[in-house]
């Protein structure tokens, strides 16, 4: 007996880390109070980085466009760029935007979802199979593949960053004494001061004569100077908040794939050409492949979908040239009487074979 009690009580204990149920039960509380969204993105970045997927991904070229039009399209680019997920219930007149959702998985991958979809008249919920919703997702964890995260979330450093400075800066320019100034006058009564203030009023840019300060009042001192105006507007150039501005912004642009040179006001054509191709192939491309995948998974149906064309994001002089180059190479090729597999072992060295 007594060594049955000791065994019970020298037994350790063992606690999963992690990924186990209190981690997850933590996450999720942190994420209800916090927000799954990035407080910065009701800033102007924000929003035009937001603008840029969602009009980015309306442009694209789709092979089936009975379901993704570009309306579900731009709603999907939106949605990834603020929530970092976008679930849309298939219906036989199309599909269906859901507002909110949650789901059961299993293996990590969703089996059952839980949806609510937004009315005029109110909302309604609906419980669905995983194969009769679209769920698109990007920033996705490995601690949980099922749930998408936003860029802000991800950077949410850079986004508290800019919201305090332009909440900052939005609340100083509100309540400081902008362009005000004090002018000293001798010792007077109210009212004089009074009718002296309304006397500058609406006098801009107008000539404006008044009597001189140097007089002497009560037997004191004669004023040494006449009419000099003091500044109360606040100096926060030390602050440096033009920098500091410029640098989050640019931190948020750059999450969004957006190259922050392109929002430069010296920026010319080239610039402007590049950038628009480092968001289309690093960031638009990338998502669209994967909503083709979840297409394809859950309709059986091959999809295909392309940013780089619509958007023009090449550089259209030099791929003109590269095609004239191209086509005199294999016109040589021929004359030269060299073999179709040698023509296609030349363009396999330079990725032209399968194309």
């Amino acid at each position: 007996m007594f060594e049955f009690v000791k065994n019970i009580f020298s037994r350790r204990e063992v606690r999963s880390t992690g990924s186990g149920f209190t981690a997850e039960l933590m996450a999720a509380r942190e994420s209800w109070i916090a927000g799954n969204r990035g407080i910065a993105e009701l800033t102007g970045t924000a929003q035009a980085c937001i603008g840029m997927w969602e009009n980015g991904l309306a442009l694209a070229d789709v092979s089936s466009a009975d379901l993704l039009t570009p309306r579900v399209l731009a709603m999907s680019g939106r949605s990834l760029a603020i929530r970092g997920e976008a679930v849309f219930l298939i219906r036989e007149d199309g599909l269906v935007p859901c507002a909110d959702w949650d789901l059961s998985t299993r293996n990590g991958k969703p089996v059952a979802y839980r949806v609510s979809i937004s009315e005029a008249g109110g909302g309604t919920t609906e419980v669905a199979l995983a194969g009769e919703v679209l769920h698109f997702r990007t920033g996705v964890d490995i601690a949980a593949p099922w749930a998408g995260q936003a860029p802000l979330k991800r950077a949410s450093l850079s986004a508290g960053m800019l919201n305090a400075l332009e909440t900052s800066l939005s609340e100083a320019y509100e309540n400081m004494p902008l362009g005000s100034q004090i002018i000293s006058f001798p010792e007077s009564a109210n009212d004089d001061l009074e009718n002296l203030g309304r006397g500058f009023r609406a006098r801009r840019g107008r000539v404006l004569l008044r009597e001189s300060v140097y007089v002497s009042a009560a037997g004191g001192p004669t004023p040494t100077q006449d009419w000099k105006p003091h500044s109360v507007t606040p100096d926060i150039s030390g602050a440096m908040p033009k920098e500091m501005l410029d640098a989050s912004r640019a931190s948020v642009l750059s999450v969004f794939g957006v190259l922050p040179a392109m929002l430069d006001k010296t920026a010319q054509g080239p610039l402007i050409r590049e950038g628009q191709r480092h968001l289309a192939q690093w960031m638009l491309q990338p998502i669209a492949k994967m909503i083709a995948e979840e297409m394809q998974d859950k309709l059986g149906e091959s999809f295909s979908i392309d940013v780089m064309r619509p958007l023009q994001a090449f550089d259209t002089g030099g791929r003109a040239r590269a095609a004239t180059a191209i086509v005199q190479a294999m016109a040589a090729a021929k004359e030269g009487g060299l073999s179709d597999d040698q023509i296609k072992f030349a363009l396999d060295l330079v990725d032209w074979g399968d194309k």
